[in-house]
């Protein structure tokens, strides 16, 4: 053997640590696949924002959605009849004309949640 096919059976033979960067696929997962979820999400919670009246929405949360239905908690028995008989009316198609994805249904279920309140902005803090 001379000694370029040492040198490459040598190199051939070595271990490799098989340590990689992960900046690079989760880049690539930030970008593809997270960005357009979050995008997704933030027109569908826009949409219910601008359809559901505030003495209803304050009493729901956005809590899933996949595969074309939002899973959507309301607190309390009276507030969930209420809505659903809004979604039965016409809201839900209301809120499907606003979205460029395919809502298929909207699933009401029993949740408790608090509300979260965020300081007005510009305002001073206590």
């Amino acid at each position: 053997m001379d000694d370029s096919q040492l040198r490459h059976v040598w190199r051939n033979g070595q271990r490799h640590d098989g340590v990689s960067s992960l900046s690079e696929p989760l880049t690539r997962l930030v970008q593809y696949r997270l960005a357009r979820r979050v995008r997704q999400l933030g027109q569908l919670a826009a949409a219910w924002d601008e359809c559901i009246p505030q003495y209803i929405r304050e009493h729901t949360a956005l809590v899933s959605y996949a595969r074309g239905t939002l899973t959507v908690a309301v607190d309390s028995a009276a507030h969930r009849y209420r809505l659903q008989r809004l979604l039965q009316d016409g809201l839900e198609q209301a809120i499907r004309e606003r979205l460029p994805s395919a809502l298929r249904r909207i699933r009401l279920v029993p949740g408790s949640f608090d509300a979260v309140e965020f300081p007005a902005q510009g305002g001073s803090e206590r």
